[in-house]
């Protein structure tokens, strides 16, 4: 019933229900385009405690609703209004992209259909098209025929979940323990994960929700490329050994997020199979150059990980979230599996209906695979490759451009699409340009005039250029550059 006067408030066969519909996408329409397609500025520049004050007397449940247009409206002016325009070109602080608008055709069908892919029943063709989906993602990656995968809210519940299975499987072929039954087991203390020191963070964060604690998480140093050093990695595995202590796994990173850098794969996967452990490549941001004819043989090796992580709200430009765990052999899965009759009973599974929830460690899930679907199939691989290639013919000539600015200095060579710098100058000190590069960042995204990125490396504030955008131009950014100076000069000027 729609309730006397009111709209109605569901999709029905009724023709008023369709009208409510469009009317309601049409308001949200119109205020994506009245404050994201002008594009004037990245940021309005409202600093936060006036955000604060603003949202702190808002009733967000009162005890009589308005018209959906006017709370659109206000969402617009006060919400989207003071929100980061992630399509603006000079947005490019962050692992954060500009979604194609394929994929945004698609959500208003993902939100609209309401697919839950924790049941066959629930999704039935949308069960089919994921599963076909990650049977191409694992050809694609050359995981061969027994590959499978499941789609997840993002590179950290993918990592998570692949190293679930690592500690899973290391603990039941060790100890003949069954972790998911029996809980874990008093050895548990001694195992280790490696990575590289400038993995992610949710290696560590896995380890703790794991049990292990972040100490059971041990880096390995870098080269100058900002690259694990396989060297370093075997000598790493056999000290830990000499102290009693048991490598259970070894996390390559596919795509650093400061500096795109990327492991050497093949040495990686050559020492984690002499040793007999899990290898689980964090490829969330350089996926996506499995697409490029040009760019796939930077990832050589990745054929051989044991889980793979690989995002898609990253480098394939979708939005927010889409991820996805493959693993090179579909057995893994039966460490994770569980029934529930309500859910996926016996007999439906004897009966060869698809399952997906027994991969996943979410019940409801949302049909995220669908905009990566609607985005490749409109523009076809190639189409799609060339944007990919366009971001990184864009980082190297970037750093051509720092490079030959005296007072920038470039940190580490360009892995993918990102290039770290520094303003600097003889009259400053370390502190000093540490502050004056932290000041140059937070005035620029005051301004509104760009929002880059802010890291430290060898304990030094850093600035950064992640260059997601296809449709960032060079030109543009080197007059950034220019600005970015003149404002770093100023601001010492002002110091001193």
């Amino acid at each position: 019933m729609s309730g006397g006067s009111h709209p109605p408030l569901f999709l029905g066969p009724q023709s008023a229900s369709q009208d409510a519909y469009a009317s309601a996408i049409a308001c949200a329409q119109a205020q994506v385009l009245r404050h994201f397609a002008p594009l004037p500025q990245c940021y309005r520049g409202t600093p936060p405690q006036a955000l604060h004050e603003r949202f702190a007397s808002v009733d967000p449940c009162p005890d009589e609703g308005q018209a959906l247009d006017q709370v659109l409206d206000w969402v617009g002016r006060e919400v989207l209004a003071d929100s980061i325009a992630v399509s603006h070109p000079m947005t490019m602080a962050h692992l954060h992209c500009a979604p194609l608008l394929p994929a945004l055709a698609a959500e208003v069908l993902i939100s609209a259909s309401n697919a839950s892919m924790d049941s066959w029943d629930q999704a039935p063709a949308p069960s089919h098209l994921e599963q076909r989906i990650v049977e191409w993602l694992g050809a694609r990656f050359g995981l061969g025929p027994r590959a499978d995968g499941i789609f997840t809210s993002g590179g950290t519940q993918s990592n998570f979940l692949g190293l679930l299975l690592a500690r899973d499987r290391f603990c039941q072929r060790a100890f003949g323990v069954s972790v998911q039954r029996e809980g874990l087991p008093a050895q548990a203390s001694k195992l280790r994960i490696l990575c590289s020191s400038v993995a992610h963070f949710s290696v560590q964060q896995s380890a703790a929700i794991l049990g292990l604690g972040h100490d059971a998480v041990v880096p390995v140093p870098v080269d100058a490329a900002q690259r694990m050093d396989a060297a370093q990695l075997q000598q790493c595995i056999a000290s830990l050994r000499a102290e009693g202590l048991l490598p259970m796994a070894v996390v390559a990173t596919a795509g650093t997020t400061d500096f795109g850098s990327i492991d050497p794969l093949p040495e990686v996967a050559d020492i984690a199979a002499r040793e007999g452990l899990w290898l689980h490549v964090d490829a969330a941001y350089g996926g996506a150059l499995a697409l490029s004819d040009r760019l796939r043989p930077r990832l050589a090796g990745i054929e051989r990980a044991d889980s793979l992580t690989v995002d898609f709200h990253k480098l394939f430009w979708q939005p927010i979230s889409a991820s996805a765990l493959l693993l090179r052999d579909r057995a893994g899965w039966e460490l994770l599996r569980l029934h529930a009759d309500y859910l996926n009973p016996a007999d439906a599974e004897l009966q060869g209906t698809l399952d997906l929830v027994t991969k996943s460690i979410q019940t409801t899930r949302r049909f995220d695979s669908l905009k990566l679907f609607v985005t490749l199939r409109t523009l076809g691989r190639r189409r799609f490759a060339a944007l990919v290639e366009q971001t990184v013919d864009l980082a190297s000539a970037v750093a051509t451009t720092i490079d030959a600015e005296p007072c920038l200095q470039r940190i580490a060579p360009v892995g993918i699409n990102s290039v770290v710098f520094r303003c600097v100058d003889p009259a400053w000190s370390d502190g000093d340009a540490d502050r004056i590069n932290a000041t140059v960042r937070e005035r620029l995204l005051r301004e509104g005039r760009a929002l880059i990125g802010r890291t430290r490396v060898a304990g030094r504030t850093c600035l950064k250029f992640t260059l997601l955008n296809p449709e960032a131009g060079l030109p543009a950014i080197r007059q950034l550059l220019r600005e970015l100076l003149a404002m770093a000069r100023q601001v010492a000027a002002d110091r001193a």
